[in-house]
């Protein structure tokens, strides 16, 4: 499918959306302008179940014409005329098109039909047209029509004082009016719509399956009152060209900005939306988002250019007399299914420089990563052949030691075969590393992996593993690696890797506290000969750090480059408790080296010492209204916590708070640039008031201060954003009114404050 569509409240760019109206001409409803009380007047109470005593569809014709089947109390036959009057409960039926009505009269010389009195008809969409009086041909088609309103199978409702189909087909209506909102409450009882569209003329083509207006204005709450200009929807469900809603936003590096698109529907499997922003600091920028659907797949390219200062990829300062230069952003990505099994994914993200971006507020990432992978996967295997390239953000990092990724190749197969009564698993995989200014390094390795799992009598789960592996390396430039831990030795290298494993868990399960608990002991023996590590580069497993996640792992290092040797055993349990409304799960474990040779592992990752710290993880949540999620790692010296991280969320859908909290205090060396300490907290919330307001915001703020990190400028709080805001959102219409402030200054992106207004209008805008 295509690109989801980003969210009405954040958009900078908000498509009129189509409406689905009727083949018969159109649909909405609204409030009546003053004049056209009764023709507007959507709160007049109809009948939209099915049309009772509609007789059956008459048999299929060979013909082109398809028969009128007709009931009435009384029927009248003028036989000179050639008139048939039908009085009483009339109901006409033709395929799945229905008419009710109190009188129909059929001229039978001219196929002209005219029906009378609480007309209601159902076109074969399922719409509904509710008229005092209304031409119809022998199709069913209608003619004029006075004081109708239109209600939508899929939403939304027309009214209109008068209409007529003219000679080229199309159907004119006269003073008429839209809305999508529901017109009845919960309780069924009439309310007003927050909002409709009036306008003089509306024109209905069937043969474009469009509804245009002409002197449209937007009326809100009765009160205000906006112009629309070339509106115009789709009868379909479809989309249609046209302009879009505004976006009106400020910021402090770009003062005032006014986004006006045009969206331009190619054909029923592509789109092209093209903006133009205007701002009261800056040069003006073009932006444009192309879509399509193929029959195997879809793909998205976005793209922003504008011409200005900026700063180089390469550099960390902008050079004040620097002529403008083209800026911009490119995004694009798709996914194609070639067949059952084979599939090609791909993305593109790339900037003219580093802060591009986060000035026009188009991310926050401080990373673009660009890719493409071709996969085929079936039941027994997986194949994948990928590439990776990443553009860095941060100001203190070089571009020239950012790695490409290409190739990067992975195949896996299970063998559906037992051995030893265990599966065998098997692995081979290679990668190509360069930089521009840095080490490259190529790797390639195959492994084997027996596994077998078996269950004890007395209910213990045993796992046993077998792994071979054997990798081969290959670098140059080590030591323009900053990091000596990581270069390893120039030229090729080879390894070999064995492990043995056993794990045992032993579920016990028990009533308490009105519930029931699952407590699971768990041991495992893990045992590797030497391995040779430190001469091996190492690119991917630079974050290690002990964590619930990879307390049992076989191998705790991330990624292929290091493996961790020796004999360890490692123990621990789960508990999970439940009982209505309520669920507890926790974990807790350590590990204990067994071998006295040294550990590759840095201090501060709570693995260098042969016991390793203590690491946990606790969830307590109450139904969907509570949950709290405790991650921690204990000194198993000092007992001091290395690690602390709270994420709370409390409440419901339309009033919540959510608060998180991360503290690092791992006392690593600065050398490891991956493990550096943080401390952060952060929190959002929403609190919903008189049925359709809400107040929102949202704060991130550091707590890292010099004695976490000597190289951070900050005394222990610096707000790093901060957001507020009011936003009012019924069954048809969201308004949000949005502050936000940044406290950092990145390049040419100021701290400072940012607004953002956002509109959105059921069927018509992001909705």
């Amino acid at each position: 499918m295509l690109p989801a569509a980003p969210t009405s409240l954040q958009a900078p760019v908000r498509r009129l959306r189509p409406v689905s109206l009727s083949v018969m001409a159109l649909g909405i409803a609204a409030l009546g302008m003053p004049s056209l009380a009764l023709a507007q007047d959507v709160s007049r109470p109809v009948d939209t179940g099915p049309i009772e005593g509609a007789p059956p569809a008459p048999p299929a014709s060979t013909e082109d014409n398809v028969p009128i089947a007709f009931e009435a109390d009384t029927v009248e036959y003028d036989q000179n005329d050639e008139f048939v009057t039908a009085t009483g409960n009339v109901v006409l039926r033709k395929d799945r098109q229905s008419v009710r009505a109190d009188k129909v009269t059929w001229n039978r010389k001219t196929g002209q039909i005219m029906g009378s009195g609480n007309v209601r008809m159902v076109d074969q969409d399922g719409n509904q047209l509710y008229t005092e009086s209304v031409e119809l041909t022998d199709e069913l088609k209608t003619g004029m029509m006075e004081n109708l309103l239109l209600v939508m199978r899929q939403g939304g409702r027309l009214a209109a004082n008068k209409g007529e189909r003219i000679a080229n087909g199309d159907v004119v209506l006269q003073h008429a009016a839209y809305t999508g909102c529901a017109v009845e409450n919960d309780q069924g009882c009439p309310k007003k719509p927050t909002w409709r569209v009036v306008a003089k003329t509306v024109v209905y083509s069937e043969t474009q399956n469009r509804v245009r207006f002409s002197d449209a204005r937007l009326e809100l709450f009765g009160v205000v009152q906006l112009p629309l200009l070339g509106l115009s929807v789709s009868t379909n469900g479809g989309a249609v060209s046209g302009f879009l809603v505004p976006d009106l936003r400020s910021s402090p590096s770009n003062g005032i900005e006014v986004a006006q698109s045009y969206y331009w529907k190619i054909a029923e499997n592509r789109d092209l939306t093209g903006s133009l922003h205007a701002y009261t600091k800056a040069a003006p920028m073009a932006s444009f988002q192309y879509r399509a659907l193929t029959d195997i797949g879809a793909y998205q390219i976005t793209g922003y250019a504008t011409s200005s200062n900026r700063i180089p990829i390469n550099s960390t300062n902008p050079d004040p007399n620097r002529e403008r230069a083209f800026r911009g952003y490119i995004f694009a990505n798709g996914k194609f299914q070639l067949d059952e099994n084979w599939s090609i994914a791909t993305s593109i993200r790339r900037a003219t420089d580093r802060t591009f971006v986060r000035r026009y507020d188009i991310s926050r990432d401080d990373r673009l990563r660009s890719s493409v992978e071709v996969e085929r996967i079936d039941q027994d295997s997986y194949f994948s052949f990928a590439g990776y390239a990443t553009q860095t953000l941060q100001s203190s990092r070089d571009q020239g030691q950012i790695p490409v990724a290409f190739p990067v190749i992975d195949y896996r197969h299970r063998f559906d075969e037992s051995i030893l009564g265990g599966k065998i698993d098997t692995q081979v995989n290679t990668m190509g590393i360069t930089r521009v200014d840095g080490q490259d390094t190529q790797r390639a390795f195959a492994s084997t992996q027996w596994s077998l799992r078996k269950l004890t009598g007395m209910g213990q789960e045993v796992t046993l593993t077998g792994l071979v592996r054997g990798d081969v390396y290959h670098s140059d430039q080590n030591d323009l690696t900053p990091t000596v831990l990581y270069q390893g030795q120039e030229g090729w290298q080879t390894r070999a890797i064995a492990l043995a494993a056993v794990d045992v868990k032993w579920p016990l399960i028990g009533q308490v506290f009105g519930g029931s608990q699952v407590l699971t002991p768990r041991v495992q023996l893990v045992a590797t000969p030497r391995v040779k590590n430190l001469a091996i580069p190492n690119e991917d497993s630079r974050a290690i750090e002990l964590e619930d996640s990879n307390l049992f792992a076989l191998n705790r290092f991330p990624g292929y480059d290091r493996f961790e040797d020796g004999v360890r055993f490692t123990y621990g349990f789960d508990w999970m408790f439940e009982r209505p409304r309520w669920r507890i799960k926790s974990t807790i474990g350590q590990s204990v080296r067994l071998s006295n040779k040294p550990s590759i592992l840095p201090d501060g990752t709570g693995l260098a010492s042969k016991t390793s710290d203590i690491v946990g993880r606790t969830e307590v949540r109450y139904r969907n209204f509570f949950n709290i999620i405790h991650r921690y790692r204990v000194d198993k010296d000092t007992l001091a916590v290395r690690r602390n991280e709270f994420d709370i969320s409390l409440g419901n859908n339309q009033t919540y708070l959510e608060f998180g909290y991360t503290k690092l205090n791992r006392d690593i060396s600065m050398d490891i640039e991956d493990l550096k300490d943080r401390e952060e907290v952060r929190a959002a919330g929403r609190v919903a008031f008189a049925n359709y307001w809400s107040l929102f915001g949202s704060a991130v703020v550091n707590l890292t201060d010099r004695v976490e990190d000597p190289t951070y400028g900050s005394d222990g709080f610096q707000p790093l954003r901060s957001r507020l805001g009011m936003a009012y959102e019924d069954d048809c219409l969201q308004i949000s009114f949005t502050w936000r402030r940044d406290y950092v200054t990145f390049g040419d992106a100021r701290k400072g404050n940012s607004f953002q207004l956002g509109f959105a209008l059921k069927n018509i805008g992001a909705w």
